[in-house]
């Protein structure tokens, strides 16, 4: 029987081997340097994968075209190694070079060592994922990967067990495709990382995930973090034991020791393509020569003793030894391999200033010809000309440096008028749009699939068109969209068997099958890093979150990891998810959500769609299924048994987003409202008629986007008072609408009166009809608040109430 380093000089040539030498000594090098670079200035920050280069060309060595990595902020040496990441393009991250083509992964969005690869072409659609080796876009938020990790493997295994889409050739061959995941050993203390543990074994996906573990967390070590101080301890329990048991495979390997890593990744990752069995391979005695990143030195927590003997065991250290010893090269070979390594990373790291700093210099150069113009025109000339100077001596300089200056000199020949002035102004406005550009855009897609750009298709119905409870109309439509694209499916708790608790989903797993509509474990985060995953590859998800309060389980992951996708990677890369949530008014504390403000803060570059009944949340999931952005829909808790009709049309029919609707007209007063205040306020309004009061009330159905067309704006100029109402607390969305409609869409202009806003308690509401009545809005609030508006008005006309 063979041994592993015998078998391992089989498989590998000695090319092979001194390769990824130079690629593990270019690595560690470049660390040293991208340290050096932010202790000079020239770089803000650095986070570095030293002591892990090792055990990270083993894994690459079976990382194929088509598998998808989601890791963490070390994994240098493994993006080297796949070639998917040079040294200048690293260089060019430290810099924040804001190139897509010098720096691709984030266009200098994201600090060093945040890794991706670009799935999208320059128009914003897919590549052919099977002819590129693909890594989602990292994330700083430690084990934030785990969810969407969950995500990229579970793709395999739909792609691999529906047949109906076998012909998505761009995005698999089989579902053959592994998804690697990588952690460092502290991260693992996180519920995410559990979750998402748990999520795969229950799943059975080719889901390998790496832990690396160097024995502390910062300054923390692992007795503070992991029970028995080991991951692959606690979670022995996961291991399949018996033939056909479902479980895990878990390895443990010593970081430094290069042929038991090669040997032991070949095993796992065979495991996971072939069978479709998660893997746990925990790397043990790793070490972080330069400690946890540029903020602090290690030396301050580890013991004299640890730091020996992380010399002693740093695994470029072990990795020559072995070299030497299996007679492979001579000391002076590898010596001449190190010096080159050196200087490549020197010359790389030459090129990627050089690169950054001649991108800036035309700026600033532009920048100072113009002051020094405006200095001999103007009467300011020694401000303008002080100005100038202090950008002349600026040492490295950055694109806001120039800004700045013209800006603050621009406030000094305010009253001026004079050629040079032009052409400043000129200077500083072309600068804004090109660096709205660099900093600003992306946040949504900017593709022609853009949610914006979907056409609007009316409902159609006639006199045949059924009357039914409203859960039926939604029943209706994710039926059409089942049976039309193959893409589609529906996860979340209790979606499957059941159809969901509201019945939406009824009957629709015994007729499109358990792949199409699923049920899940008790667990939001990964339910939406499931999606995120599927959706990076490919496929058109569905995931449900049971109840609006039990989003703040994923806000997180929608926060950090959805909604900022696409402004991440500067259109690298998009996961056009619809998350479907139910909210508003039912009964109690945890089953009446709305925060719509909080959610309106966190995920800003989704979608937040807010209908008032069924058949206009039907037509949202028909426009966002014809578009490649993500979305979160909030359904109306107490809708699904209220009476409406099935359009004819119930597949195909969008409405458009970013358009209010007027749902009554009136005169004397706007409410703007949503959801299911609409009912409320619309009571009120007939109410108010009787005493002469007419009040036009918007529907605003989409909160991102918001009244595209100012259409609310033109409603308040023709009523001159306006009331903003909603469930959420005091200063939530109420409070959001207005900045809105006042500030932004500018009608304060129109108003005759303060406008106001009337929301929720701030507390949770309180059970029971009684508890709902007094907790959020009612009929009777919504008649006295714009009954005294109008009082204040005209008091002879409205005189007080009480």
């Amino acid at each position: 029987m063979q041994t592993a380093e015998a078998s391992i000089t089989q498989r590998l040539t000695s090319e092979e081997i001194l390769n990824d030498y130079r690629i593990a000594w270019e690595s560690r090098q470049a660390s040293l340097a991208g340290r050096k670079e932010v202790f000079m200035g020239k770089a803000k920050f650095g986070i570095f994968g030293d002591g892990k280069e090792v055990a990270q060309l083993a894994m690459a060595k079976f990382f194929q075209n088509g598998d998808f990595r989601s890791g963490y902020y070390r994994d240098q040496t493994f993006m080297f190694a796949i070639g998917e990441l040079t040294l200048q393009q690293y260089f060019a991250q430290l810099y924040a070079h804001t190139d897509v083509e010098a720096e691709p992964s984030t266009a200098g969005r994201a600090m060093n060592g945040h890794f991706g690869t670009r799935s999208l072409d320059d128009e914003g659609h897919w590549k052919n994922l099977m002819e590129q080796k693909n890594s989602s876009a990292d994330i700083s938020p430690t084990a934030a990967q785990m969810p969407r990790l969950v995500g990229l493997a579970y793709a395999s295994k739909l792609y691999r067990q529906n047949p109906a889409l076998k012909g998505m050739q761009k995005f698999t061959v089989n579902g053959n495709e592994v998804a690697f995941g990588t952690i460092g050993n502290a991260s693992t203390s996180e519920g995410m990382f559990f979750e998402a543990i748990n999520a795969a074994g229950v799943l059975q996906v080719p889901m390998l995930v790496s832990v690396w573990d160097d024995a502390y967390g910062i300054s923390v070590p692992a007795e503070y973090q992991t029970t028995k101080g080991s991951i692959s301890e606690i979670l022995a329990g996961f291991q399949r034991n018996a033939e056909g048991e479902q479980g895990y495979e878990i390895f443990k390997v010593k970081g430094w020791d290069y042929a038991a890593l090669c040997e032991t990744y070949e095993a796992a990752v065979r495991v996971c393509r072939e069978q479709h069995v998660p893997v746990l391979v925990h790397v043990e005695e790793m070490t972080q020569p330069q400690g946890h990143s540029t903020s602090g030195s290690h030396e301050r927590y580890k013991s004299k003793e640890r730091l020996e003997w992380e010399a002693e065991y740093d695994c470029l250290k072990k990795m020559r030894e072995w070299v030497l010893e299996s007679g492979i090269a001579t000391a002076e070979e590898l010596d001449q391999i190190e010096s080159e390594a050196r200087d490549a990373v020197k010359a790389a790291r030459s090129n990627a200033w050089s690169e950054f700093a001649t991108a800036i210099k035309a700026d600033h150069d532009e920048a100072l010809r113009l002051l020094d113009e405006l200095a001999k025109a103007s009467v300011h000339i020694t401000e303008v000309a002080t100005i100038a100077e202090e950008l002349r001596k600026t040492v490295n300089p950055i694109r806001s440096d120039a800004v700045r200056a013209v800006r603050k000199a621009l406030r000094y020949v305010r009253d001026e008028q004079n050629p040079a002035k032009r052409e400043l102004i000129g200077w500083l406005e072309q600068s804004m749009g090109e660096n709205a550009d660099r900093y600003n855009s992306y946040l949504y897609s900017q593709s022609d699939e853009a949610a914006l750009l979907v056409e609007e298709v009316k409902p159609e119905f006639d006199e045949s068109s059924p009357v039914v409870d409203g859960r039926e109309v939604l029943q209706a439509c994710f039926d059409a969209m089942l049976a039309r694209d193959p893409r589609v499916f529906a996860i979340g708790e209790d979606v499957g068997f059941i159809g969901d608790v509201n019945q939406a989903f009824a009957g629709l797993q015994e007729k499109h099958g358990e792949l199409r509509v699923t049920d899940t474990g008790i667990r939001e985060c990964t339910i939406i890093g499931q999606g995120i995953g599927a959706a990076l590859r490919g496929l058109r998800p569905i995931t449900e979150i049971q109840y609006l309060d039990y989003l703040l389980y994923a806000i997180q992951i929608l926060s950090d990891d959805l909604a900022c996708l696409q402004y991440r990677t500067k259109g690298g890369q998009k996961a056009p998810l619809i998350v479907r949530t139910r909210g508003h008014r039912l009964e109690g504390i945890w089953h009446s959500g709305s925060p719509i403000g909080m959610i309106l803060s966190s995920i800003r570059g989704m979608h937040v769609l807010v209908p008032r009944d069924m058949t206009q949340a039907a037509g949202f999931y028909n426009t966002l299924l014809k578009s490649d952005e993500p979305a979160l829909v909030i359904e109306c808790l107490n809708g699904y048994r209220l009476k409406e009709r099935i359009p004819n049309n119930i597949g195909e029919f969008t409405v458009p987003l970013g358009k209010p609707e007027i749902i009554r007209e009136g005169t004397d007063l706007t409410v703007v409202t949503y959801g299911s205040m609409c009912r409320i306020v619309l009571e009120a309004a007939k109410q108010l008629e009787e005493f002469g009061i007419s009040v036009e009330v918007i529907d605003v159905q989409t909160l991102l986007p918001f009244d595209i067309d100012h259409m609310i704006a033109d409603s308040i100029r023709k009523t001159n008072r306006v009331l903003f109402t909603d469930e959420d607390v005091p200063g939530g969305a109420s409070a959001y609408m207005m900045q809105q409609v006042v500030d932004e869409q500018g009608a304060w202009r129109w108003l005759d009166s303060k406008p106001q806003c009337l929301s929720a308690q701030p507390h949770r509401p309180a059970y029971s009809s009684d508890g709902d009545y007094f907790s959020k809005p009612n009929p009777e609030d919504v008649f006295e608040t714009i009954y005294e508006m109008m009082h204040e008005a005209d008091p002879m006309a409205y005189p007080k109430i009480y």
